[in-house]
């Protein structure tokens, strides 16, 4: 219901309501008649149909004609009875003696009507608005022109006589002049006229402000509708009233006193001056966010062009400068266009003429060329940095009006803008640019606006935002909004309520980091923004992202989940990351990762997800983002080969059974058995050397089994040549020193491996196989000695010491145990070890 008002018309609102609460509305016309009328009752001008003049009559009068003329087609259309014929025949018969009770019976039902859509609905529907505005202009200018033609009729009059003047003046004229001679009421109504035109001419300048305001907003993604023909079309035609009006001054010469023709043609002058320096609008805006050696392009257009510019043998050249924001304010005070401004940077390509358009029937420059090739920084205030700071471009021309060459300066003042000269930048400009553009006032001082503004219209801008940029009509939640109040205030509370009347700084927004991360809450956002549209935004639109929540919520909703339930979040510490939320959050996707592999695929590739949140079925939500894989051979004669993903489950590593005696690790160094090694084993703990192909640990069950590498393929991991020179990820003399696995959630990318960059892994068939790990938090006791573990220091030692009393022979002489290196460094090869075994390495 909320939405509905901002796309039908006030009648379809009504039509909405109960009946019963609208019974009162309509005693003095039949409802029955209302409803044949429907919404063509709104779109006639009622509401500003107020005074008893000949207009005003005359008016009503033609509007009680075409309701009865509308009555009769949708009684003929509905198939209604002669009794409804009769009625409207009662009507007009009734209404025919006096039209302005029509009206005033009309305008009281649309009032009521407002009154209960308002109750219902709580704001009137935004066409309705922009109709009746439409109207009251339409209205006051066919009044205008009713206007002059009572001053010509009285010319007329004044130039057969004084004594047959007043007489079709006062039938002209519902209210006598104040004067009480012809010539007294030809200044009284040519002052009146003035003063309706300047009435309208407020209606104009309203509406270009209005223009330019939802320009502005437009920058942040706010429909607007861009073309500015029905605003010329006003603009022209207060201009044609303004030509009639003066021409009637200077005829009316010898009628008026001098004084008073003066202050008529100082007033009308007045009016256009107004008019001229208010139609000159930038149509086209140059970015708000400007980087130097940038070309870009830029156009303005004069409303009244084709009226008073005609067609020059040389069109007047718009000029195109760079100015602060301290000389944008200047020039908004001064009384008259200033000259000379200095441009605070330095623009190449900066002039365009100002021609006319006959096709296009428009006066406007272009400019396609611009480049700013370097800027003049101003002294900032505070603590404001470089992002900050705004400045704007000036448009500028002068030319000549008419026979006696009157002067006109036109200026225009763009949006306001950041330039910036480095990518990194732009971030933080955005939010300088989204701020401005959605908080500042009409008719502000440039380019004053609020600190803090209402986390309501936050909200709002951060949707239209979201919309825009992402380029879905699926906008935010509430749910959405509560988690962002959260991050932002740094306040868990759990009702959305406890937002509604708070508000918003600046510093909150993308100048203070946010508690335990090294970014803003706009610099966070304006991540997950990008990566949104450059990866997610089908995802996003058709609702399988929930997106904005935190892991902690996640976790509560997930917990009596059957297992195989996950949902998709953003990253909370990271920018622009998603994550997959399970039994534990998976490490963030970055668009890059995304590129490489989809989303929907990877989530295809894990076995272990079975049902989007709460219970939809994976593959029925995510098919349609599949990729189709390939089958067969290309067109190449290549078989295909693909990328899958594959994840760790974060689980302690297995006990051994209580029957299985306890196992000695082992470390196979490719020796075979000597009995001069000190080691007593039985027959049964004789060490073996591990074949090509993957073992499972006897302790975990099938479907957990893990393959490890066959011994002494490669010699990748290899030990310094002096033991002083070990740097090793184990140091304790046991098991219970190594560190509990750490999270993957905030895991960072390094430039270096952990531990080798040449240390081989399994093949995808190895990778394939889910590996148990350890739990956070949950350390290895005695007891719960894995199959095989890294060789302490101790054992390490004890074998280099044995290494060296064998006198050449034996498996140690056979096979050397410092091997050379490809690095051109000796040292022990361990790549036979299943360094997955244990997640510390």
């Amino acid at each position: 219901a909320l939405s509905e008002p901002q796309i039908m018309s006030l009648w379809g609102l009504v039509s909405k309501i109960p009946p019963e609460k609208l019974q009162r509305l309509y005693v003095d016309f039949p409802q029955h008649l209302r409803h044949l009328l429907g919404d063509w009752l709104e779109n006639q001008p009622w509401e500003f149909l107020v005074g008893v003049d000949a207009f005003c009559c005359n008016m009503a009068s033609a509007l009680l004609s075409s309701t009865v003329q509308r009555l009769q087609a949708s009684a003929g259309e509905q198939g209604e009875g002669s009794t409804v014929l009769q009625h409207i025949s009662t009507l007009e018969s009734i209404y025919q003696r006096d039209p302005l009770k029509l009206a005033t019976t009309f305008r009281q039902i649309l009032q009521g009507e407002k009154k209960a859509v308002v109750e219902q609905f709580r704001h009137l529907p935004m066409t309705f608005h922009w109709k009746q505005e439409e109207l009251k202009f339409n209205t006051a200018l066919r009044r205008l022109q009713h206007r002059v033609g009572e001053i010509r009729l009285l010319q007329e009059a004044l130039q057969q006589g004084a004594e047959a003047g007043q007489v079709p003046l006062h039938s002209l004229r519902e209210t006598p002049a104040n004067g009480t001679g012809p010539n007294e009421a030809l200044a009284t109504l040519l002052q009146e006229t003035i003063g309706e035109l300047e009435a309208a001419q407020a209606l104009v300048l309203k509406r270009i402000q209005i223009w330019k305001r939802q320009q502005q907003l437009a920058g942040n993604g706010a429909p607007f509708e861009e073309s500015l023909a029905p605003l010329q079309e006003r603009c022209e035609s207060l201009v044609d009233i303004y030509s009639q009006l003066q021409q009637e001054v200077g005829t009316a010469g010898g009628e008026l006193e001098p004084k008073t023709r003066a202050a008529l043609i100082s007033q009308l002058d007045k009016v256009l001056r107004t008019l001229v320096t208010s139609s000159f609008l930038v149509e086209k805006q140059p970015p708000q966010v400007l980087k130097t050696q940038t070309k870009f392009q830029a156009g303005v257009r004069f409303l009244l062009g084709l009226r008073l510019l005609g067609a020059p043998a040389k069109p007047p050249l718009v000029r195109a400068d760079m100015v602060t924001e301290r000389q944008a304010r200047e020039l908004s005070m001064a009384q008259g266009p200033g000259a000379g401004v200095e441009s605070t940077g330095e623009v190449l390509n900066n002039t365009g003429p100002l021609e006319n358009s006959i096709p296009g029937n428009c006066c406007s420059a272009l400019f396609k060329n611009l480049l700013l090739k370097k800027i003049k920084r101003c002294e900032r205030k505070g603590t404001e940095s470089v992002t900050e700071e705004k400045c704007a471009v000036l448009f500028s021309t002068s030319f000549t009006l008419g026979p006696s060459k009157l002067p006109v300066q036109l200026q225009a003042l763009s949006l306001p803008l950041v330039v910036i000269v480095h990518g990194n930048q732009d971030n933080n400009a955005k939010a300088t640019i989204l701020w401005d553009n959605a908080f500042s006032e009409m008719d502000r001082v440039p380019f004053v606006v609020a600190e803090r503004v209402p986390w309501e219209k936050m909200c709002e801008t951060l949707n239209l935002k979201f919309m825009a940029e992402v380029g879905t009509n699926r906008g935010l939640l509430p749910e959405h909004f509560l988690f962002l109040a959260q991050k932002i205030f740094n306040d868990n509370s759990l009702s959305m309520e406890a937002f509604q009347h708070r508000s918003v700084s600046w510093s909150q927004f993308n100048k203070e980091i946010l508690l335990g991360r090294g970014f803003t809450f706009w610099q966070w956002f304006d991540g997950v923004l990008d990566l949104t549209k450059r990866c997610l935004r089908s995802y996003w639109s058709d609702r399988l992202i929930i997106g904005f929540i935190s892991k902690q919520y996640v976790t509560s909703l997930l917990l009596n989940e059957p297992d195989g339930t996950f949902l998709l979040r953003f990253s909370d510490s990271e920018i622009g990351g998603i994550t997959i939320a399970h039994i534990q959050n998976i490490q963030p996707f970055s668009a890059k990762d995304l590129s490489i592999r989809s989303l929907g695929d990877r989530i295809r590739d894990l076995a272990q997800l079975k049902n989007l949140y709460p219970k939809k079925p994976k593959d029925e939500a995510f098919r349609s983002h599949y990729k189709p894989e390939q089958m067969g051979k290309d067109g190449r004669g290549y078989v295909p080969a693909s990328i899958k993903m594959t994840v760790e489950r974060d689980q302690p590593l297995p006990t051994l059974e209580p029957q299985i005696p306890p196992m000695v690790p082992m470390y196979d160094l490719g020796m075979t058995p000597d009995s001069s090694m000190n080691m007593q084993l039985g027959q049964d703990m004789v060490p073996q050397v591990y074949p090509p192909h993957a073992h499972s640990y006897p302790a975990l069950p099938l479907e957990e089994s893990v393959n490890v590498l066959p011994p002494f393929q490669e010699p990748h991991l290899q030990m310094p040549p002096s033991l002083s020179q070990m740097s090793l990820p184990f140091d304790q003399p046991h098991p219970q020193g190594l560190m509990p696995c750490q999270s993957q959630e905030h895991a960072v990318s390094s430039p270096e491996p952990l531990l080798c960059s040449d240390v081989t892994m399994a093949e995808d068939s190895c990778l394939s196989q889910p590996v148990g790990s350890f739990a956070q938090g949950t350390w290895v006791s005695e007891d719960m000695f894995p199959p095989l573990l890294p060789p302490t220091e101790q054992d390490l030692t004890k074998l280099l010491l044995e290494g060296q009393r064998e006198s050449g022979g034996g498996s140690l002489g056979a096979q050397p145990l410092l091997q050379p290196s490809p690095y051109g460094q000796s040292g022990i090869s361990m790549s036979h070890l299943d360094l997955r075994a244990n997640p510390s390495w």
